[in-house]
């Protein structure tokens, strides 16, 4: 009997001890916090802003219909290049034909008229210069004769000359003296006919020159019944065929789109970057750009053009043609030209754009996840004894709440926040400008850890067991 009692009072003692020993552990741990933990070290880091797109020509056109019109034939098939100033489409112009032929045929008329007008003018001039002629010649006969009748008339005064021959000479002074009234007569009649003829030449001309910019404006109609490409390219969307009628002047409307032709001596690719990133994006940087339709190929690119104006993600539109005012994400636009695009490319691929913002050569850098942020008034010692203020500074607690980025370094057996400055940021690591040092052990998870550690805390480190999922 003593010796059972011996055995159960030695099993009570050694259950005391051993729950004795374990609640001295456990109070021991109290307060420690299992961390998994990384070291500070040098590489190359790169930063990346990645955004989503399509692939796009540089150069593209949209031939629109400029009359009312049937299709009537299509020059070209979706797929084919065409050549600039090239007529792809003809639309119906019967119209636009007759007026073109009638106005020819007026300005064939007026041009006759025109022509006969101005052979006239030509014609009356030689008659003026044969009149002239004219008048020339009978003024020299009539001063031979006025000689004539002056040395006549001497005569018949000393007697010398008989009555009749004096009166022969003056008889012959006044006939050439009425030619010459004549023939001054004539030349004012042919001046004043030609000035006639020419005001119907001036006439004739401005009514051919009427009739021509008519001709113009009806040409102009016609011509714009032919669809022309202005430049040369492929056509990459022909959306109408022959005997459909297309009509002009409404934007977006299918009835007004003849075809689509693009320019495919430059591809880009038109990605939508968000505005946190858009500050880091530079003109020349360079991108590698994944097709979706083109698995396993990374093309090279480098940025070409930013966009200036947001862009609404809802909506697709300028942030500034919306009439809501809204704290929604936005986007900017960002161009991106293909260096060696495949030849059998297509505009329209959905594609992906990883801009290289910044590269760092031997960085000092640490995981993103280990950085996080603490206020100033949660770093500040506890200060034991010391009562609150009754009326508390508002410098001091807003001092107290400002926020400071760093990381908890392990010293010892516990960890401790340090202010950090940081650089570029990369896919899984950040750039350390300051507050760190090569080879200094950090904690690096897990994310509640990280989130919910106070500084000077306790820890215990534990890099073998994998951190649990969180949400």
């Amino acid at each position: 009997m003593k010796r059972k009692w011996k055995i159960t009072l030695f099993i009570v003692i050694s259950l005391t001890a051993i729950v004795g020993v374990l609640a001295g552990i456990r109070i021991s741990q109290r307060g420690i916090v299992t961390v998994q933990t990384g070291r500070a070290f040098r590489q190359d880091i790169a930063s990346v802003v990645t955004a989503s797109g399509e692939i796009k020509p540089r150069n593209y056109v949209n031939i629109g219909a400029n009359v009312m019109g049937r299709i009537i034939s299509l020059e070209v098939a979706e797929g084919d290049r065409v050549r600039k100033n090239q007529v792809v489409a003809r639309l119906e112009a019967v119209q636009a034909e007759a007026d073109v032929q009638a106005q020819q045929a007026n300005l064939r008329s007026a041009e006759a008229e025109s022509a006969a007008a101005e052979a006239a003018v030509q014609a009356q001039n030689e008659n003026l210069k044969t009149a002239q002629a004219s008048i020339d010649r009978a003024k020299a006969e009539l001063e031979r004769a006025r000689l004539d009748f002056s040395r006549a008339e001497q005569l018949f005064k000393e007697k010398l000359i008989a009555q009749q021959e004096f009166d022969t000479k003056k008889a012959n002074y006044d006939a050439l003296m009425a030619a010459l009234r004549e023939a001054e007569a004539r030349f004012s009649q042919l001046k004043a006919q030609k000035q006639q003829t020419e005001a119907q030449l001036a006439v004739s001309q401005r009514r051919v020159s009427q009739i021509q910019a008519t001709l113009r404006r009806f040409s102009d109609v016609l011509q714009k019944h032919n669809a022309i490409s202005p430049i040369d390219g492929v056509v990459t969307n022909l959306p109408v065929r022959v005997g459909e009628t297309v009509v002009p002047g409404i934007q977006n409307s299918p009835a007004s789109l003849i075809m689509t032709i693009a320019d495919m001596s430059l591809i880009t690719a038109e990605v939508k970057v968000d505005e946190t990133d858009i500050v880091n994006v530079k003109l020349g940087q360079e991108a590698d750009i994944t097709i979706d339709a083109m698995p396993n190929r990374v093309f090279k690119g480098r940025v070409i053009e930013i966009g200036n104006t947001a862009i609404l993600r809802s909506t697709g539109l300028a942030a500034s043609q919306s009439a809501i005012s809204s704290q929604e994400a936005k986007d900017f636009k960002v161009v991106v030209a293909l260096d060696n695009p495949p030849e059998d490319i297509r505009p329209g691929l959905s594609c992906t754009a990883k801009v290289t913002t910044a590269t760092r050569q031997q960085a000092l850098t640490i995981p993103i996840q280990a950085l996080t942020v603490r206020q100033k008034g949660d770093l500040e010692p506890k200060k034991e004894g010391v009562q609150a203020a009754t009326q508390p500074d508002p410098v001091a607690e807003r001092a107290k709440r400002e926020e400071v980025q760093g990381v908890f370094v392990v010293q010892g057996d516990r960890a401790v926040f340090r202010q950090v400055e940081t650089g570029i940021t990369g896919a899984t690591d950040i750039e350390v400008l300051s507050g760190l040092k090569e080879g200094d052990e950090i904690v690096t998870g897990s994310y509640k850890v990280i989130r919910t550690l106070r500084n000077d805390t306790r820890i215990k480190v534990d890099n073998k067991s994998p951190a649990k999922a969180e949400s």
